[in-house]
């Protein structure tokens, strides 16, 4: 009896190690450091100008979650190997097809968001098509969607509306649901954890998160496994538009107006809040955990700033800082999981 409660106790002992190593070795536990130690620079600086109140928790919570909607799917590509920068047209071009449609030609709201839906798909499908069938790489492909759907959007407004932008007032449980603000927060950040809820069970507890993981790592590999590879690229394009257009809806319903400009700003942000967040770039490596981290990271730099004397100005070069750090740091973990996983097979 007492050899088995030892044993059972050494088992014990071995699991809570071997799950502590596994924390200390898991990308997010860079981006979490990363986070804190930014956010606690910040808090000292910033404390005399109300960082740590509410509302200017409120305030980097609100710009990252506009940010971590899109950087979701947009890390879930980069683990797979691919990217996609045509996000940058498909929020405002989202944003003014739900104005046009619902504003303009006065269409119900949720006929409008359908459509709005439809027509991202369609994008995305395109995407994850010309990437898997013409093997150009997705930078490219996504690069020419880019201006492709700017230049469609902004044509087809000034033909729709006759100008680069377009006024719509959501109905008001439009507005309860994706544009109110509670406690200073917008409806776009519980959406937000919501979905990492959701996406986080998916990466990280289903077989298609396995499946992600294995294209990322090793493509031809994975093929020949038996996983559905061009197929599962094609349905994360798709996962990224949608996514994206959700986050550009949530936009014109808060705002009440939509532009056609391209957002290029996004599209370094999404990437930024993943590589900070513990994503390789080459693929296979990445938690979703370390994406909400970093994007949250971001927030606090791009928007806490505004709360210290630090120039703004400077807030560039923190973010450079920090990704060159985040890509340093990103390697290092990578090897302590390979030497980790490695050396749990020996034993």
């Amino acid at each position: 009896m007492s050899e088995a409660i030892q044993t059972t106790k050494v088992s014990k002992s071995t699991s809570s190690r071997l799950a502590a190593g596994e924390l200390i070795r898991s990308p997010a536990m860079g981006a979490f450091v990363g986070m804190i130690l930014v956010f606690c620079i910040f808090a000292v600086f910033g404390y005399d100008r109300n960082f740590l109140t509410l509302g200017g928790i409120a305030n980097w919570m609100n710009f990252a979650s506009t940010i971590g909607i899109v950087a979701i799917p947009v890390g879930f590509l980069m683990i797979a190997g691919e990217l996609d920068i045509s996000v940058g047209a498909m929020m405002p071009a989202s944003a003014m097809t739900l104005g046009i449609l619902s504003g303009h030609f006065e269409l119900p709201i949720a006929l409008g968001m359908i459509i709005t839906f439809g027509v991202a798909a369609l994008v995305g499908l395109v995407n994850g098509l010309l990437v898997t069938r013409t093997k150009v790489p997705s930078f490219i492909v996504t690069l020419a969607t880019l201006f492709a759907v700017g230049g469609l959007t902004l044509t087809l407004s000034v033909i729709f509306v006759d100008r680069p932008q377009v006024a719509y007032y959501a109905p008001d449980w439009a507005m309860a649901l994706f544009g109110e603000r509670y406690y200073g927060f917008r409806a776009q950040v519980f959406w937000w954890l919501l979905l990492t809820a959701v996406f986080f069970f998916v990466l990280h507890k289903s077989p298609w998160g396995n499946w992600i993981f294995a294209v990322g790592g090793d493509e031809e590999s994975a093929r020949n496994a038996g996983i559905p590879t061009n197929k599962l690229k094609i349905a994360l394009f798709i996962l990224c538009s949608v996514c994206t257009a959700f986050a550009g809806m949530c936009q014109v319903i808060q705002f009440s107006s939509a532009q056609s400009a391209t957002n290029f700003p996004l599209i370094f942000n999404t990437i930024i809040a993943c590589v900070v967040g513990g994503v390789v770039m080459t693929g296979g490596f990445g938690t979703l955990v370390g994406i909400f981290f970093g994007t949250m990271t971001l927030g606090i730099v791009q928007q806490g700033i505004g709360y210290t004397e630090i120039d703004r100005n400077l807030s560039s070069l923190i973010i450079g800082v920090m990704l060159l750090l985040a890509v340093l740091m990103n390697g290092t973990f990578q090897k302590l999981a390979t030497s980790w996983s490695t050396g749990k097979k020996e034993e």
